[in-house]
Parts: C-alpha cells; sequence; structure tokens
C-alpha cells in the first residue's frame, strides 16, 4: 500500500492469494500512473486488495454528495418523515423567480430522478450544465431527464425543513460514526450559499477514499454494517435500480442519486456508481464483492492550471484494468 496512515480496514495478505493477478494490477498501475487520479483503491470480499496515491486526504467529494444524502433520504422515508409522492407544494419549496403552480407539483420522486421540469439557476452548477438546461417550462414533472442541481439542492433544502435537522450532522451520526470513517470531521462540510443564484445552498463534503470506500461497502452490504441495518435494504435496491433513461449516456441511467449500469460488460456485473465532477467515482460491483473507488483531487494548487480531471472513460478503462486482473476460479 502506498498510504502509512493507520486504518481498521484489513488488507489481504497479497493479491496473488487473494485470486488476482500481481503482474496484471501493476499493468493497471501503470495506467493508473497515466492519468492524472490522485488516488485508487479497491475492497474485495471486505478487505482493501490494494490502495495506491494518498487515500487518507479529505478533498471534494463534488457530486458522490448526491449519493451521501440519498442514503439519508432512504433513512427518512423508512421512518415516514416524507414520501416519493410529496410534492414541492406540499413542502412549501419556493425560490426566485418563484415557482409557478405546474412546477409545485413536482414530486420527491422526481427531485431524486433529476426529471422535475423545474429549470432555474442552482448552485455549483457547472458551464455545461448551464447551457443545457432547458427553457424554462419546457417540460412537465417526470418528463424529461436533465442533470440539475437545483434538484439535488433542493433536496437538501427539504431534508433540513422536513427533519427540522441538520443533514451535515445526521450524516456524521447516522453514517459516518458507525461505518468508522476515518478521516470524516463535521470541518469537511460546508453550504454554499449563491444567493444570486438561487435561496438554496449546496451541501458540499470534503471525504478522504477510504472513507469513499466505507461508503460503498456499506451499499454492497446492502445497508448492513456489522449487524445493524445503517440504511433499509428496500431503499438501496430501488436507489441503485434505473428509473429515468439518460439519453446522452450510453453506459449508465439514473436511479435516486445513483448511475447504474446497462450496458455490458459492467451491467453483467450489476455495477452501480456514484460520480463526481473531475474524476471522483464510487463504482460497485455486487456480482464481484468488490467497491472500486478513484479520486481526483481538485484541491491541489496545479489543478486550477492544467483543469487535469480524469473522465469517464480514463476511469472505467483503469476498472477493466483491474478486473481483467482477477483470476478466474
Amino acid at each position: 500500500m502506498d498510504s502509512d496512515i493507520s486504518t481498521t480496514w484489513e488488507f489481504h495478505e497479497s493479491a496473488d492469494e487473494a485470486g488476482w493477478n500481481p503482474e496484471a494490477l501493476e499493468q493497471a498501475r501503470r495506467y493508473y500512473n497515466s492519468i492524472n487520479s490522485t488516488a485508487a483503491l479497491v475492497i474485495y470480499e471486505g478487505k482493501i486488495l490494494f490502495e495506491w496515491g494518498d487515500v487518507t486526504k479529505s478533498t471534494n467529494a463534488h457530486s458522490i454528495r448526491k449519493s451521501f444524502l440519498s442514503a439519508l433520504i432512504g433513512i427518512e422515508i423508512e421512518n415516514g418523515t416524507f414520501s416519493l409522492d410529496n410534492t414541492l407544494e406540499d413542502f412549501e419549496i419556493d425560490d426566485h423567480p418563484p415557482l409557478n403552480a405546474l412546477e409545485r407539483q413536482a414530486q420527491l420522486f422526481h427531485l431524486l430522478t433529476s426529471t422535475s421540469g423545474v429549470y432555474l439557476a442552482a448552485g455549483e452548477e457547472s458551464w455545461g450544465m448551464r447551457r443545457a438546461r432547458p427553457n424554462r417550462g419546457a417540460h412537465l414533472p417526470g418528463d424529461f431527464y436533465y442533470y440539475n442541481n437545483w434538484d439535488f439542492n433542493v433536496l437538501g433544502s427539504i431534508y433540513n425543513n422536513q427533519t427540522e435537522r441538520d443533514l451535515f450532522e445526521d450524516f456524521q451520526s447516522k453514517i459516518a460514526e458507525p461505518l468508522g470513517m476515518e478521516q470524516f470531521q463535521l470541518s469537511h462540510t460546508h453550504y454554499k450559499f449563491e444567493n444570486r443564484r438561487s435561496q438554496h445552498p449546496s451541501y458540499l463534503f470534503r471525504m478522504s477514499a477510504r472513507d469513499f470506500a466505507r461508503f460503498g461497502q456499506l451499499y454492497l452490504q446492502e445497508g448492513e454494517w456489522e449487524g445493524e441495518q445503517i440504511v433499509p435494504k428496500q431503499w438501496i435496491k430501488d436507489s441503485t435500480t434505473d428509473h429515468v433513461e439518460v439519453p446522452s449516456n450510453n453506459l449508465f441511467d439514473y436511479g435516486y442519486l445513483w448511475w447504474v449500469t446497462t450496458e455490458a460488460p459492467f451491467s453483467d456485473l450489476r455495477m452501480y456508481s456514484s460520480v463526481g465532477r473531475y474524476g471522483q467515482s464510487i463504482d460497485i460491483i455486487p456480482e464481484l464483492d468488490l467497491v472500486f473507488v478513484n479520486r481526483v483531487d481538485s484541491n491541489r494548487m496545479t489543478f486550477g492550471i492544467t483543469r487535469s480531471s480524469v473522465n469517464q472513460l480514463q476511469r472505467l478503462q483503469l476498472l477493466q484494468l483491474i478486473l481483467d486482473a482477477k483470476r478466474s476460479e
């Protein structure tokens, strides 16, 4: 392993003994070194198979944040705090400019699947998102998928308003602490207010690759951790099932703030993913009992100069090289 910081994670004694080809993994590592990833690791059968790069540095999680919130929402749906058919009107959600009567009928289900039909400016929108945003009123709620930060940020507002708690504090107490996340701190979270765009802030996390892996392992274990059901098993299944087609993506469709593979070879492995800007990912592969984490540190000083991201093709090429190293039983 690259990192010498102690961890409660167990490690495989060797890749060879775990059923992997060390030479093929070394080939994957050479490819990793050729792209702009700053950390990568694999959890196989509950133990660390390998770690590359700085797996303990907490960096911007970008859109992985949305899958964190999905887990919290699943807990509250089981608790009866709200339901998938509750509307923006039910939640008394508004913005500037104000929502119209049709937009207020968008349901929690539509927000989770990014199909609300509410096309307003939002915090943390990239230039590409702004450019792709449909004209207001172009689609009815549920009719059209558009990767919409307005939907995602409003989910955070709904969570805080309806629970009368704070989503970051809940993530700490309900997920990070039970899972034994080792680098997570509340000081690594913050709300980003961009009031000229929207009254609904973005909820931002910084997190390490190792703590990403714990969250991925929680999902791989269907929401259970050391005998405790942390996230409802049915919610894990529902949120990682594809609910809407994503025409612009030929590999993934969308669940409840999760990406679900629809094309071989990854769909044959039932892979689903949490994906963030610049190359962040938690890829969960139930058929192999495996979690893959890729990180790109967008906080590092040189990042703004080089814009050195890892695209989906590169990330999946790295993952495929790793999977090719698995010896057949």
